[in-house]
């Protein structure tokens, strides 16, 4: 049995949560059997800069901090189902990988 992997990456964790509800009301609308999202760790990128760009002056920095959002799917592997997942219209800021896994 083959199932579709489907991983989902945002910096925005409305619209990626808008996606993977798309792709689970496709799943079911076509009767296939479908599992998740399932929250993975989110990503926090920090850095750290100081004010002041030349030396002089009070030791005073920025935070600055980015996080990465992840969801994963499961979808059996039926090939209309693919066909209309890959169809859809995503928003620039989400990224999106699928591989094909036997179970």
């Amino acid at each position: 049995m083959q199932v579709a992997r489907i991983k989902l990456t945002s910096t925005n964790y409305k619209v990626l949560d808008d996606v993977c509800k798309q792709i689970k009301d496709i799943a079911l609308k076509l009767g296939v059997r479908v599992s998740g999202p399932v929250p993975l760790p989110t990503k926090k990128l920090k850095i750290h800069v100081r004010r002041s760009p030349c030396g002089d002056g009070s030791m005073t920095f920025d935070r600055y901090e980015l996080r990465i959002h992840k969801r994963l799917i499961e979808v059996d592997a039926n090939e209309r189902v693919l066909r209309r997942i890959m169809r859809l219209q995503l928003p620039s800021d989400v990224h999106i990988e699928m591989e094909i896994v036997s179970k």
